[in-house]
């Protein structure tokens, strides 16, 4: 490595002294800077700001024989694509103007992952002191990057956003994302590789500030219902303006894949079109980056709204959003909720090692790493009994307590009923003595259930409803 600095400074010498001083108009956003980490074995579009018909090279000290140049265009903009290696590092990276030459120090390369949503992402130790202290003072991983997004609004697409990235510390950590740095963590120590963290969330956001404005000019159904989300002092909730100031300038800064939380927000407002734009929100951001990134997400969490059946809407949302958009993943947490009075449960440990299961599973193609808890397939009616099959069983279905709970049963009069619920192999059997003729079953199908299905993974199921009858909300 010492060897590929001391000829990078050689030519950085020679390229300094054929273009003059180091003063000038040149210019980068804060993405690019220094201890960021870059993706491996990519190509990353830097740009950034210059004089107008301005020279500008680009070289990285991975390859210093190869120096990579272009004119600034009319418009003051630049960018020059630039390959990047292997993991590994610290490198430098040097951008050179005609009078001003830029130096970007202790660059890695590894894995980038971008960490969005609302405030259950956005969440910090800061937030529970007590509870994270000890997790604090264990943050010594200088190979773990960590940028944080500065909140801003924007009626219309950026190509700049603001912040700095950090190397992991007890002080950086601590008001960076607690589910994003326990995602990156366990990334970080089974892949062995840096690992860089980009935490773009706003606590209260509904998904529709997330996504892009040409979602809604073709959806009437969508924009209506973004119509219903009630103004607070606290946060945005027009359609698309975190995603113009906080999603849109990272269009050239490569990442791995996506982790998302969020739709409490929806719950409250609009939990019925929530499917509708998560899935095209998803694909939106893919477009962006012009690949399918993998998107892993949280299912959010037993609450007690006041909203009825608003959370149970948007989970099961959030189920088709899985089943119908390839590569992509969720993570059940009923179980690691522990307050349901509480909107922002303090375990984002566990969330944060699930989503990493999905990534090391799906993404890393780890063998053996079981990802995911039970998901509801299909329903048969035997015997005047409900027999419910699920995918991801694994070696096998388990209760956590004496008997299964949060189990309802009906028959076509649309009425349900408390139901005695059975593990029979790697299926739940359901019955009543008050339906003698079953047509739907529900489990954990309300805002703060916390039914306890599981896997023997130690996994816990989803909740689900097998029926589609219509479901009306009552508003607040």
């Amino acid at each position: 490595m010492k060897k590929y600095i001391n000829r990078f400074n050689l030519i950085l010498i020679f390229l300094i002294f054929c273009n003059g001083a180091a003063y000038g108009q040149l210019r980068l956003p804060d993405i690019f800077s220094n201890n960021m980490v870059l993706q491996q074995k990519t190509t990353v579009t830097f740009q950034g700001w210059a004089n107008p018909a301005e020279q500008i090279k680009v070289v990285g000290s991975w390859n210093s024989n190869d120096t990579l140049s272009t004119k600034t265009l009319a418009n003051a903009q630049w960018s020059v694509p630039l390959k990047t290696p292997k993991a590994g590092g610290p490198y430098k990276i040097a951008v050179i103007g005609n009078d001003t030459t830029l130096i970007i120090r202790n660059v890695l390369i590894g894995q980038d992952w971008l960490c969005s949503g609302q405030s259950n992402m956005e969440l910090s130790a800061n937030w529970y002191p007590e509870h994270f202290k000890n997790t604090v003072k264990q943050a010594h991983f200088s190979r773990i990057r960590l940028f944080k997004v500065a909140k801003e609004t924007a009626p219309y697409p950026q190509y700049e956003l603001h912040g700095s990235w950090k190397v992991t510390t007890p002080q950086s950590m601590r008001s960076f994302s607690a589910v994003g740095y326990f995602f990156g963590r366990a990334l970080h120590r089974k892949l062995h590789q840096p690992t860089g963290l980009i935490e773009s969330a706003w606590g209260g956001t509904p998904v529709e500030t997330w996504t892009p404005k040409s979602i809604f000019n073709r959806s009437e159904k969508l924009a209506s219902s973004a119509a219903k989300l009630k103004p607070t002092p606290w946060w945005p909730i027009r359609p698309s303006v975190t995603y113009n100031a906080m999603i849109h300038p990272l269009v050239n800064f490569p990442v791995k894949g996506v982790i998302w939380y969020q739709g409490e927000e929806n719950a409250m407002y609009n939990p019925m079109t929530y499917e509708g734009t998560f899935s095209k929100m998803i694909q939106a951001w893919r477009e962006l980056w012009g690949k399918s990134l993998p998107f892993y997400f949280v299912q959010i969490a037993p609450y007690t709204y006041k909203k009825p059946l608003g959370a149970a809407l948007v989970r099961e949302a959030q189920f088709k959003a899985y089943q119908q958009v390839p590569k992509t993943g969720m993570v059940v947490i009923t179980d690691i909720t522990g307050d349901t009075t509480n909107i922002h449960p303090k375990d984002k440990q566990d969330v944060g090692k699930r989503l990493a299961r999905w990534a090391l599973a799906k993404t890393y193609k780890y063998k053996n790493i079981r990802y995911s808890g039970p998901l509801y397939r299909s329903i048969e009616v035997k015997d005047k009994k409900a027999v419910i099959h699920f995918d991801f069983t694994g070696k096998g279905l388990v209760k956590h307590g004496s008997h299964l709970r949060d189990f309802l049963i009906a028959g076509k009069d649309h009425h349900f009923v408390p139901a005695q619920a059975k593990i029979k192999g790697n299926t739940v059997v359901v019955s009543s003595p008050q339906v003698s003729h079953p047509t739907a079953v529900r489990m954990g199908f309300s805002n703060s259930a916390i039914p306890n299905l599981f896997n023997k993974a130690g996994l816990p199921a989803s909740p689900f409803r097998t029926d589609n009858w219509p479901i009306k909300p009552k508003k607040q």
